[in-house]
């Protein structure tokens, strides 16, 4: 059996489902600099890159990915695994919520500087009348 890395599989999967690298790169949630990393120097894709692939590819066989055995493809045979979608969608949902809450974040900073700056002027002005 011939050695064939994860990397070449990646890009079996990408051909097989017709799509460029960049369109891959949005399906799995990646920035396209991690996957030219992979290809152009022959970097190994991280766990998450690899979690990432499975769950944008459901179909796909992680025991062919990670070892390069058995079949690209899940056997139609075998019932589609619930939990594997559920997790898909929690890990969707996660994100959503995770970026909601950072921007969440960031507005509070931003209201927190401003609430500081305005105190600020204020106890200034209170100065002010009070020396006059």
């Amino acid at each position: 059996m011939e050695e064939i890395n994860v990397n070449e599989r990646i890009r079996e999967i990408i051909s097989f489902y017709k799509l460029s690298d960049r369109q891959f790169c949005i399906k799995v949630g990646i920035n396209p600099s991690v996957l030219g990393s992979m290809f152009q120097k022959g970097t190994e894709p991280s766990a998450k890159v690899i979690k990432l692939t499975l769950f944008a590819f459901t179909d796909i066989s992680a025991e062919w990915l990670l070892r390069g055995e058995g079949n690209m493809l899940l056997s139609e045979n075998q019932p589609q695994d619930e939990s594997t979608e559920r997790i898909a969608m929690l890990v969707d949902t996660i994100t959503t919520l995770q970026k909601a809450l950072n921007e969440q974040t960031k507005t509070n900073q931003l209201q927190t500087e401003q609430i500081k700056k305005l105190t600020g002027e204020l106890a200034m002005l209170k100065n002010e009348r009070n020396i006059k």
